[in-house]
């Protein structure tokens, strides 16, 4: 257990270069947009199919390119275990069962508060304190997430359901983006995220296949999950996948932070939703302290 419950420090800790925040702006369009997707697939799958072909279309896109077929030593395999049930099979289960709780725009906020926890178990993994202007983006970061959780839980025991069900999601993901970091930098993204795509897929069947009755065929809802499978996990996992190896867990967890922005604006423009006015400044105290709690050390230097 404590040889996967690790970190490392990323491969580059001085500031981003163009292709990191290139990488960093197409994480949070993709995922931004992922909840803008669910929604459109729940309208005619249950949550457990929306989740499973998701997977399945990840995983197939990524194991067609030949990087995707490079062999992992057998050494890493429970870590690579861990990381598609925390990264993928548990969270990908809860957000669209949530999502019968809560709207897509909440969702993507309480997402925005990945940053925070990512960067508070990062530091616990590295035995390292945060300094004190990581402290202070952690306060204010973890304020946000609160906000954004009280607005929503506040108006109904059923928002309260999906809330807690997304606080649990994001915890998994601030775990599994740690300890992905070691082997991003052996052996690259696509190899690493081909296959615990491939696990998750075996995980997330069982609930995948007893939603199949319950679910009814519509256009729609498979274009948004094809996108949603080949785009949103199978091309972001890759990206985030090399952004994690590159500048470790807890710099390459705030690209997220676009995320909840981006959820926002889709939620409310092409969803209609209604979002209450503590969660706009949840979300405005999640992105500063993700900022903040992200900053590379002051002794790193650009290389």
């Amino acid at each position: 257990m404590a040889r996967v419950l690790s970190t490392t420090e990323g491969t580059h800790r001085g500031a981003f270069t163009p292709a990191d925040w290139l990488a960093f702006g197409s994480i949070g369009l993709i995922w931004g947009s992922s909840f803008v997707l669910i929604s459109i697939g729940l309208e005619a799958f249950e949550p457990g199919l929306v989740t499973w072909l998701r997977v399945i279309g990840g995983a197939l896109a990524l194991s067609l390119l030949p990087a995707g077929r490079t062999p992992i030593d057998r050494a890493d395999l429970p870590r690579l275990v861990a990381m598609s049930l925390l990264w993928v099979a548990i969270p990908f289960t809860l957000f669209p069962l949530a999502q019968q709780h809560v709207s897509s725009a909440v969702a993507g906020m309480l997402n925005g508060g990945l940053p925070v926890v990512a960067a508070i178990i990062g530091s616990i993994m590295l035995r390292r304190l945060p300094t004190p202007v990581h402290l202070a983006g952690l306060v204010l970061g973890s304020a946000g997430v609160a906000a954004i959780a009280i607005s929503a839980a506040g108006e109904s025991s059923s928002e309260a359901i999906g809330v807690v069900m997304l606080l649990v999601a994001v915890l998994c993901y601030g775990v599994a983006i740690n300890i992905a970091a070691p082997l991003q930098q052996r052996y690259g993204a696509v190899p690493v995220m081909a296959r615990m795509l491939a696990f998750a897929a075996v995980f997330t069947a069982p609930f995948g296949l007893v939603s199949v009755p319950g679910s009814r065929f519509a256009w729609a809802s498979l274009a948004a999950v094809a996108v949603l499978g080949v785009v949103g996990t199978g091309l972001a996992f890759a990206l985030m996948g090399r952004l994690v190896g590159r500048v470790g867990g807890t710099r390459a967890a705030f690209a997220t932070y676009l995320v909840p922005v981006v959820a926002l604006i889709l939620g409310t423009v092409l969803r209609d939703e209604v979002v209450a006015a503590a969660g706009v400044a949840g979300i405005a105290m999640v992105i500063a302290g993700a900022a903040l709690a992200s900053r590379p050390d002051r002794a790193e230097t650009s290389v």
